[in-house]
């Protein structure tokens, strides 16, 4: 699988991430892939454990990619989720193998009130 059709591979599971398509989300994973989120110390085992736990997932969540960048069979997708419309920051790291995702960790970012000390230096974002 060359760069392109790895391109290609996560914007169609990222789009159907956000329209809750678990068959064609979970497409882009090996059957022995493992998904990490270190921040709660979660490791999850096999394509059929991953969607299984998304499936269950009970929030309404939406995706917004902000930008896919890689090479070869490493990965990153920064985009932002919204549980219930309350966005969290996320990086996903992806390490392909075979054409396939064999590893992913995803980590997440709550929004913040920004620093007063530096509002001289800053530009707001949207």
């Amino acid at each position: 699988m060359d760069e392109n059709e790895i391109r290609r591979a996560l914007d169609r599971h990222w789009a159907a991430s956000d329209a809750n398509d678990f068959d064609v989300e979970h497409d882009i994973y090996r059957e022995d892939a493992v998904l990490e989120y270190p921040q709660s110390g979660e490791r999850i085992n096999g394509r059929h454990n991953i969607e299984a736990s998304r499936v269950a997932q009970p929030s309404s969540k939406r995706f917004t990619v902000r930008r896919i960048v890689g090479t070869g069979d490493l990965w990153v997708t920064e985009f932002i989720l919204a549980y219930d419309g309350r966005p969290s920051f996320t990086v996903s790291i992806m390490e392909f193998q075979d054409g396939k995702v064999a590893r992913e960790t995803q980590y997440f970012a709550d929004p913040f009130e920004p620093g007063p000390s530096r509002a001289q230096w800053v530009e707001r974002m949207g």
